[in-house]
């Protein structure tokens, strides 16, 4: 009995240890800037050899030592390492603000939503569409995609004209067909017909 207490003892010794990264190098976090402070909240998140560098690269990126950490520790309360800083940096170059980042983060859709929400941005939408547009990506609702909400725009649409699409339910295919249309009557409003003269007899 005594034995097979040990052995179970060991086991969860060994299960424990094995998430343990004593060896962890965090003079990169160092030569990065980072704080000492926050440094020491990142050991006591027990950051693994993988997180050195993402870590490393949101400095670079210009987050604050605090979104640092707590992006790290987001990550592991959804039970994975953060493997997401080039996610954040597009969004931190495409000019959404931290607390904007910790958003995404917290529904764990770093990843999966930085691309569409950087190009959000790019295709000229005000800072509040922008930011009703994200809300509805974080809270799951249906909503065009950026690409469908561009070829609106250059169809003609103004923004609030794409948005009272968009609160309307417009899908993409939707949207696809109403483009469709709208630029075959553009095309048929600018065709030009040319009239040939043949040569007068003399």
């Amino acid at each position: 009995m005594r034995i097979r207490f040990l052995f179970l003892g060991l086991c969860v010794f060994f299960a424990d240890g094995c998430k343990q990264h004593p060896l962890t190098d965090y003079r990169p976090l160092d030569k990065a800037g980072m704080g000492s402070a926050e440094v020491e909240q990142l050991k006591a998140l027990n950051v693994s050899d993988d997180e050195i560098p993402q870590i490393v690269k949101l400095k670079n990126a210009r987050l604050t030592d605090e979104v640092c950490v707590s992006l790290v520790s987001i990550a592991h309360q959804h039970q994975h390492i953060f493997n997401s800083a080039d996610s954040v940096s597009s969004l931190a170059g495409a000019g959404y603000a931290e607390s904007q980042i910790l958003d995404i983060a917290r529904v764990d859709h770093l990843d999966t939503i930085s691309n569409e929400a950087v190009m959000l941005r790019l295709i000229g939408l005000s800072n509040s569409t922008v930011q009703l547009l994200l809300d509805r990506h974080l809270q799951g609702v249906p909503t065009l995609s950026s690409t469908q909400i561009s070829r609106l725009k250059n169809t003609g649409l103004t923004e609030r004209q794409v948005l009272e699409r968009i609160n309307a339910g417009m899908t993409d295919e939707q949207a696809d067909a109403e483009i469709k249309r709208r630029e075959a009557a553009r095309n048929h409003a600018n065709t030009d017909f040319i009239h040939l003269h043949g040569r007068r007899s003399r």
